[in-house]
């Protein structure tokens, strides 16, 4: 019988969906348009991001994943069933098994939630594992050998930050501040300094063509567009890297307190091999420019991003679901749903 193996990075912002010896099939917004009146599920993914900011009062655009985890059980099983039904073709009628990336600070009810809503879409069996063993994998880590290595795996958000040794983590901080901080931290500095109200999308677009951690010997500058706060009408105004630099500082202040109390609580000589090593940077929060310098100049341990920093958990998953007999022990919760 042929059984088709899924694995799903499911992110607050953004879902990818891998299968093995294929790579990534599917790189979606992990937005769902839902009618208010009759609760009809009306776009997933790209069709419903355009929608954001533009819906009239009837319809409500938004993320069923909060902070990494479940906030619409039955929005988020939508969304899985699209992902499934996008993926399987022709084989609709087989179950697939399906291998989802979970934040490692998930409670078990939250974890409960996923496999439910994995199940209700389709699954034939569900698996779960912590994003960042999962992002370790597919940063090439050799998350088995007795030495240390650490992962911050920075997304929309959760920013995860682990030491992972032996195939197991050692320890393990997960703090639910990351892009969408980032981004809130933009728009709030535009409305402070020049009395502008910008949209979520308009912050996320700074922060991708301008946005660093560092200052830079070249300013670069975006031109965008919001409403006046006063006058209540559109303005254009244009905004520089140096003042992205400064309205991120704050976020990107706490993500390396969080990074420095994982070293403090790892054993000696853990801390030592990441001395040695380094630390991997992966997700997309990673991709903010200088920002593997800022963290190696704070810390003082030497800082590397990942290849693909997106696409770390997704291919991590990949890498499972080929070996699934030799990782079910060690990295999943059991399967649940078979049927």
């Amino acid at each position: 019988m042929f059984a088709r193996k899924i694995g799903i990075d499911l992110g607050t912002s953004n879902s990818i969906v891998f299968i093995p010896k294929k790579g990534p099939v599917l790189r979606e917004p992990s937005v769902v348009a839902v009618t208010l009146g009759d609760n009809r599920i009306l776009a997933v993914g790209n069709a419903a991001k355009e929608m954001i900011g533009r819906t009239p009062d009837t319809i409500r655009v938004y993320r069923p994943l909060r902070d990494g985890v479940i906030a619409d059980y039955r929005v988020t099983q939508a969304m899985l069933k699209y992902f499934i039904d996008r993926v399987a073709g022709a084989f609709k009628f087989l179950k697939p098994e399906l291998l989802i990336g979970v934040p490692a600070g998930i409670t078990s009810t939250e974890r409960r939630a996923v496999v439910e809503a994995g199940t209700a879409a389709g699954a034939k069996a569900v698996y779960i594992a912590k994003e960042p063993i999962l992002s370790a994998i597919g940063a090439g880590i050799p998350i088995n050998s007795c030495s240390g290595h650490m992962i911050v795996d920075m997304g929309a958000g959760t920013c995860e930050v682990a030491v992972i040794s032996l195939g197991g983590i050692v320890t393990c901080h997960s703090v639910r501040i990351a892009g969408d901080k980032l981004d809130q931290a933009i728009a709030d500095y535009v409305k402070r300094k020049y009395n502008l109200a910008i949209g979520d999308q308009t912050a996320e677009e700074i922060k991708i063509k301008i946005g660093t951690a560092l200052p830079e010997k070249e300013e670069k500058f975006i031109e965008i567009r919001g409403r006046d706060l006063i006058l209540g009408l559109p303005r254009n105004i244009k905004v520089s890297s140096s003042e992205v630099c400064e309205a991120v500082t704050d976020t990107l202040t706490e993500i390396i307190q969080v990074i420095k109390s994982v070293l403090r609580d790892t054993p000696p000589e853990l801390s030592a091999d990441v001395m040695d090593k380094g630390m991997v940077l992966a997700g997309g929060g990673a991709l903010l420019r200088n920002i593997d310098e800022l963290i190696s100049q704070s810390i003082g341990v030497p800082c590397f991003l990942a290849d693909d920093p997106m696409l770390c958990v997704a291919k991590g998953t990949g890498v499972v679901l080929e070996h699934l007999d030799i990782y079910k022990k060690s990295l999943m919760s059991k399967k649940v749903g078979q049927s």
